[in-house]
């Protein structure tokens, strides 16, 4: 196996500044860091990314899979980030032909901060089959649970999402940036980086992606080529996320939060083993 040259340049999640609270005193709290990088592939200019600047390789190793301009792991020969020129370089030992085409279709999303899919990826249909992963009502119940005690930045500062990858009820991995999509190619470049023996964390095995953002087609997408077939979100879910979901196979969970969830595409893959009492207003919720 080809090595692979990583840098490790993390900076910390959060930044101290001063504040003056409502009864007028001074205080120092943490915000949200919001760091550019700048990728470069190949000594070309691709994009730059807005991040907490927590874990960048992965980072970039994440974006460049989910977009579709790397195939392999092994492709990468190096990917190192400076913080002091806000920059990443990534030296591959192989493109895509098609390299000049695939960066000249894209589609703004809706992610935060304008993540971007590129065109192709919307029109493939050369990803491999999903798992029809089941889900039983008590194990989302035991993993939401579990979530809970994760967020950590956005306990001590807010203005960031999180992301998670999930075996039922077990919590693998889980990462925070300022943007949800951000988090997915994290946790897709640590995945692979994994995969490949570079990575800290052993996310192998999941089956479940959970995310505090929407579930949008890009939500949809980018978990569909990390080859899971269950996407759970605190939040709600787009026309185009449904549709994308449909096609590939993905069992969405949308406005999971303590007992209360809507499940799409569901059917036979979802247990309903710990339907919970109704009590007033649920109905009323359900259809808020």
């Amino acid at each position: 196996m080809t090595s692979l040259s990583l840098s490790r340049a993390r900076l910390p999640a959060t930044v101290e500044i001063e504040v003056i609270d409502e009864f007028g005193e001074p205080q120092s709290r943490p915000i949200a860091a919001e760091r550019p990088l700048t990728l470069y592939l190949n000594r070309r200019e691709i994009v730059t990314l807005m991040t907490l600047g927590a874990d960048p390789e992965a980072l970039v190793v994440g974006y460049l899979r989910n977009q579709g301009l790397i195939g392999a792991i092994e492709d990468l020969s190096a990917v190192h980030v400076d913080w002091e020129v806000e920059a990443a370089a990534v030296v591959t030992r192989h493109l895509p032909d098609d390299l000049e085409e695939r960066l000249g279709r894209r589609t703004v999303t809706t992610g935060c901060g304008q993540g971007t899919v590129f065109g192709r990826l919307l029109e493939s249909t050369a990803l491999n089959a999903l798992p029809q992963t089941r889900l039983r009502q008590s194990v989302l119940y035991a993993l939401l649970e579990r979530l809970s005690d994760f967020n950590e930045t956005y306990k001590s500062a807010g203005a960031v999402h999180g992301c998670a990858l999930c075996r039922q009820a077990e919590v693998l991995d889980f990462v925070e940036d300022v943007g949800r999509h951000n988090a997915v190619d994290t946790l897709a470049g640590r995945q692979w980086l994994a995969e490949r023996g570079a990575g800290e964390v052993a996310s192998t095995g999941a089956d479940i992606f959970y995310t505090t953002g929407r579930l949008t087609s890009e939500m949809v997408l980018k978990v569909a080529q990390m080859g899971i077939g269950v996407l759970v979100s605190r939040s709600g879910v787009t026309q185009k996320g449904v549709e994308l979901a449909e096609r590939f196979g993905v069992l969405l969970i949308a406005r999971a939060k303590g007992r209360h969830f809507q499940a799409i595409h569901a059917a036979g893959r979802l247990e309903l083993d710990a339907v919970p009492a109704r009590r007033p207003g649920d109905r009323a919720r359900a259809k808020a």
